[in-house]
């Protein structure tokens, strides 16, 4: 039998191998190779890092809580304002104690009616409590700023006559930070069937914000029945 020529033999021997590894290439890399799934894919290939991962800023507070509201006044100025009421006061029921509370004082002596209510609400954010201090004096037009107390403070007084007897109403709302401190205060004279002047209640009511914002601020405010009254603004 004749030997083929060198560069055949070759040929015919690298054949089968030449085939068998192209097959296998195939069969791992090339077509024929299985598709990788989206989990394998991204196991090869590293994640990117997220440069923008959502951050949250918790808002500061002044104020998470209402302090008593029947101690936030001073006795003192309890007694010049209400002649005759109970100075421990009364207070208002209400759903969440914790962001909203009411005392109320009211008597008559003699003639002489007078009524005062202390209101104190905490909301979530100074911007919060800002917003809703303009909404309320927006309502209640005719007033005017009263200034030194807390962060911003607006009064007002109104004269109101049904059945021919006359009611004079002040009302001061005071923005201190995240906190509202409500104060209305009014009064009638029965025998008179007049008010009492415009000077008195504005008075009365600025008095008794001042005492209420100055409990607010110590966090505790006067005990019920104490004769030593809160700090309150100059």
């Amino acid at each position: 039998m004749r030997s083929l020529p060198l560069p055949l033999a070759l040929t015919a021997r690298l054949s089968p191998v030449a085939v068998l590894a192209c097959m296998g290439w195939a069969l791992s890399s090339g077509p024929l190779a299985p598709a990788k799934d989206a989990g394998a894919r991204d196991v090869d290939r590293p994640q990117a890092q997220s440069s923008s991962a959502p951050s949250s800023t918790a808002v500061s507070k002044t104020y998470s809580a209402a302090p008593p509201p029947c101690g936030s006044v001073a006795v003192k100025t309890v007694s010049a304002l209400v002649p005759g009421a109970k100075t421990a006061g009364k207070e208002i029921p209400s759903t969440d104690t914790d962001l909203r509370r009411t005392c109320s004082w009211n008597a008559l002596k003699g003639y002489d009616y007078r009524w005062l209510d202390v209101s104190f609400e905490i909301m979530g954010s100074d911007d919060a409590a800002a917003g809703s201090y303009r909404d309320r004096i927006a309502e209640k037009s005719g007033g005017g700023a009263v200034p030194g107390l807390g962060d911003e403070a607006y009064s007002v007084v109104d004269l109101t006559t049904e059945d021919k007897q006359q009611t004079r109403e002040g009302v001061v709302i005071v923005r201190a930070a995240n906190a509202l401190v409500v104060i209305t205060y009014n009064g009638s004279d029965f025998e008179s069937k007049k008010a009492p002047s415009t000077d008195e209640i504005n008075k009365g009511a600025i008095k008794a914000a001042k005492d209420a914002v100055a409990a607010l601020r110590s966090g505790a405010g006067a005990a019920a029945g104490s004769s030593t009254p809160p700090a309150a603004d100059s």
